[in-house]
């Protein structure tokens, strides 16, 4: 198990729970979605694209931003919003290694 830290969980439990806690929320969810679907970086207001009222989406996107999932740079009035693929490759791989970890496949509990 990895180093524990002061409150008795792994660096990586902590990390992976940010993560987790940042996609737990359909809008998030909607947001990482809508700019994978463009395949580009989108410089305005995301709010335009969701049915959410702008406050929420802002909310939402500082959310992503502070995990680092996405980034968002001024430019001018507007913000560019981008993917962090990086970001997103390695939370994908921890997430595939924590539930791999799991190893389920010798549970036999009955239902």
């Amino acid at each position: 198990m990895a180093k524990l830290i002061k409150n008795s969980f792994s660096a990586d439990l902590v990390r992976q729970a940010k993560f987790f806690k940042a996609l737990s929320h359909p809008a998030r969810l909607s947001i990482l979605q809508y700019l994978a679907e463009t395949k580009t970086c989108i410089t305005g207001d995301i709010a335009d694209e969701l049915p959410l009222s702008r406050t929420t989406v802002n909310q939402h996107l500082k959310e992503l931003k502070e995990v680092g999932l996405i980034v968002g740079t001024v430019e001018g009035v507007k913000t560019n919003y981008c993917l962090n693929t990086q970001a997103i490759k390695d939370f994908k791989s921890s997430a595939i290694s924590f539930l791999e970890d799991l190893n389920i496949d010798t549970i036999n509990c009955k239902k």
